[in-house]
């Protein structure tokens, strides 16, 4: 932990089924990430979506959470991350994790748009502000921001950036905006 002090940070990082957020965790910490993850099974068949370009051969899932950190230096700021699992059914481990967040980091993906409008309406149900992340896969269409602020239905206040959650970098990046947010919106309410 680094010695001066840091405003430490509960951040979520969401999205559907597949959508790289167990990657974007373990891209960015800087400590060995927890993981739980478990085997896919056939009663799993008939209930998650594996149809999708790039989801048929998911072998695992996170069932409860993953959990990383990252110490941003230069802004003084211990981000706690803690992965979302993306399916319905794990819905009440979601509401245990939301709880003492400060933003969310959703994921998205250009072919699955419909699917992270669950997600995103569980955020907002908690008036979390968040920033939206485009995950690049190799099979994702590139959509304009405008089109795609439109598709998503984003206030206009919302950060919206393209990442790829393999690339520290990229992710860095995506998480730099949310926490550059929030510390737009503290200002905002203090004032």
């Amino acid at each position: 932990m680094p010695e001066s002090p840091h405003e430490r940070i509960k951040i979520l990082v969401a999205g559907p089924l597949g959508i790289g957020k167990t990657t974007a965790i373990s891209t960015v910490s800087e400590i060995p990430t927890l993981h739980t993850d478990e085997v896919m099974t056939t009663a799993a068949a008939g209930t998650d979506e594996l149809t999708h370009h790039g989801l048929q051969d998911k072998k695992t899932t996170t069932v409860a959470t993953d959990f990383g950190r990252l110490t941003l230096v230069q802004a003084g700021v211990i981000l706690y991350l803690f992965g979302t699992p993306g399916q319905r059914r794990f819905r009440p481990l979601w509401d245990d994790l939301a709880e003492g967040a400060l933003g969310a980091l959703v994921l998205v993906d250009t072919e699955r748009l419909q699917e992270s409008f669950e997600v995103m309406d569980l955020i907002e149900e908690r008036g979390l502000p968040y920033t939206v992340a485009v995950n690049t896969f190799p099979h994702s269409r590139t959509v304009e921001p405008d089109t795609l602020r439109d598709k998503l239905d984003l206030a206009e206040h919302t950060p919206l950036v393209v990442c790829d959650a393999r690339d520290k970098n990229s992710t860095l990046d995506a998480l730099i905006a949310l926490t550059a947010h929030l510390i737009t919106l503290a200002g905002d309410a203090s004032s």
